[in-house]
């Protein structure tokens, strides 16, 4: 492919995702794998520079753009500006530029999330969304069941090990994980330095009843499991029968035993878990949410956002809350983990549970990633290398 046909290759995947962000279509990456496979005359150094063009795009750009052709303008306009002469160039170029043709304008977030982000980070505000628009890098759990983080590194030279949690490792970006030995033999799980924490901070203990409310397809289940030294129970709950289902053969490659799957009618929850409310020791709920401290794996999501859903999320968290406070037993814990940013999603939440519920009360606790007095912690890629995350421990007093 000649650079102008490159051009209008990204063009036309990015008009896919544009339609798929209002439609509730396919992810990003999805789209431009589908691409390609119809496609095989595009070479890997094509597909390579196509997805470049496709991903710079999206980063660049806050507001959902009008058009695939606006959103790679806008970009290559503030980005590659000669790139913007082989527009009209003939072959498979894209058409000429005409005169006041509309371009995206780069930004970082569509402006009434930035507003939400202002009141949480105030001065920081540019820092953290630059942060959250960069490149998320490839973090490991290393499986304590199976061996330590010093085997896994005499395993994996090229691995780093990182000052938090005590079993992340980070490898270099493109490491396909699956090929590895340790892969295969359980002894990594590919999981973000702070999902990990999040599962720290749970503090589940061997021989507890532990429900993993949000489990979807096991990551901090696996963690969970891990901590409990495979003893106990370990309730892991969805709606989602595909992201369920998903979570066996992890639980075989890692040795886990301990783990109950059970799926969730999405209507009837209370009926479902009936036989463990005021039981558990340890309660988590990763509820679903707006992914915003997710972008820089997911950019193009902050376009699929808009006030209605967010409302909506708002909603489903505190119904989720409200189910997770009923199974927490005296002298428990409840654990609150969304991978976002906003506040509504995050203090908001744990606010309105505690008038609901005078039962809790919030419990401080420390981490290697900062001292959480308040029982609350934030992470963002700004400040501490890892997704971003609200959580959040309340103890049940009674």
């Amino acid at each position: 492919m000649t650079p102008a046909a490159r051009a209008q290759a990204a063009i036309e995947i990015l008009e896919l995702v544009i339609n798929a962000a209002r439609e509730g279509g396919a992810a990003a990456d999805t789209i431009v794998q589908r691409y390609f496979q119809t496609r095989r005359y595009a070479g890997g150094g094509d597909r390579r520079a196509v997805r470049e063009l496709v991903f710079g795009a999206v980063r660049s750009l806050g507001e959902l753009p009008a058009s695939g052709r606006a959103a790679l303008i806008g970009h290559l306009r503030g980005t590659d500006p000669e790139m913007l002469t082989l527009f009209g160039s003939g072959g498979h170029a894209p058409e000429a530029l005409v005169p006041d043709e509309p371009e995206a304008v780069p930004g970082l977030a569509p402006a009434w999330l930035v507003t939400r982000l202002r009141g949480r980070f105030g001065l920081e505000t540019e820092a953290e969304l630059a942060g959250l628009m960069g490149r998320a890098p490839l973090d490991l759990r290393v499986n304590t069941l199976k061996a330590t983080r010093a085997e896994v590194l005499a395993m994996l030279p090229e691995a780093e090990a990182l000052d938090w949690p005590e079993t992340a490792l980070r490898l270099p970006s493109g490491t396909v994980v699956e090929t590895l030995p340790a892969f295969a033999q359980g002894l990594i799980e590919v999981q973000d330095a702070g999902s990990q924490l999040a599962a720290d901070i749970v503090d589940a203990q061997p021989g507890q009843l532990v429900v993993d409310l949000c489990a979807g397809a096991g990551g901090k289940t696996l963690a969970l499991a891990a901590a409990m030294q495979n003893r106990g129970r370990l309730i892991a709950t969805d709606s989602d029968r595909g992201r369920l289902s998903a979570m066996a053969p992890r639980l075989e490659r890692a040795g886990v035993t301990v783990v109950e799957p059970r799926l969730l009618n999405g209507n009837r929850e209370t009926e479902a878990l009936q036989d463990l409310v005021g039981m558990a020791d340890r309660v988590i709920v990763d509820a679903p949410c707006s992914g915003s401290g997710t972008w820089r794996r997911n950019p193009e999501s902050r376009w699929r956002l808009s006030p209605l859903r967010l409302t909506r999320l708002v909603r489903e968290q505190a119904r989720l809350l409200w189910l997770a406070a009923h199974l927490v037993k005296p002298g428990g814990r409840l654990v609150y983990v969304v991978c976002s940013l906003v506040p509504e999603e995050a203090e908001g939440q744990v606010a309105a549970l505690l008038r609901e519920w005078p039962q809790f009360e919030r419990r401080a606790f420390e981490t290697a990633a900062g001292a959480a007095p308040l029982g609350q912690l934030v992470l963002s890629p700004a400040r501490h290398g890892c997704d971003g995350f609200f959580i959040a421990t309340l103890e049940r007093i009674g």
